[in-house]
């Protein structure tokens, strides 16, 4: 289901809809919530969602509400720099980094996860549950893990061979 567009510079993709309705006096009445991932296309990556009583509102304050939560990611060439794995509930997501020319070998979630961060290259695979709410919650958090080489090397206060 993931749909895309570009807002500005900034690429997001709506991973969910949901309708709901409560039963009042007239009848049912329904009010949509939103599920969306926000990147930039070059390392910034995060989610959002946003609830209204039609479409097209519900998912401008979820890419708001994406846009608020974005964090950095370090990129290795197209890819990541290290194997991770991200837990949500029941949703398992493990992140593998691939050789250039692979392309994102994923499910929609976190394909959509992938392709906002600016990720080309990479292979995951998802254990447990496949809601997709909870597979982009889980990628995301495995994404907040990754560390560039220097990065380790600052936290630990050695040099890596």
């Amino acid at each position: 289901m993931a749909e895309s567009s570009n807002r500005g510079e900034l690429i997001d993709k709506v991973i969910k809809i949901k309708r709901c309705a409560a039963v009042v006096k007239g009848g049912r009445r329904f009010s949509f919530a939103a599920m969306v991932v926000v990147g930039n296309g070059r390392g910034k990556v995060g989610w959002g969602y946003g609830k209204a009583n039609e479409v097209p509102p519900s998912v401008e304050k979820a890419v708001k509400d994406g846009s608020r939560s974005m964090f950095e990611i370090s990129l290795d060439a197209g890819t990541i720099p290290h194997q991770v794995e991200g837990r949500f509930g029941a949703a398992r997501v493990v992140l593998v980094p691939a050789s250039a020319g692979t392309g994102v070998i994923a499910g929609d979630a976190v394909r959509a996860v992938c392709e906002a961060a600016g990720i080309h290259n990479i292979l995951t695979k998802s254990f447990g549950s496949n809601n997709p709410v909870n597979l982009v919650k889980a990628s995301i958090e495995a994404l907040k893990q990754l560390r560039t080489r220097s990065d380790i090397e600052r936290l630990r206060g050695v040099s890596l061979v």
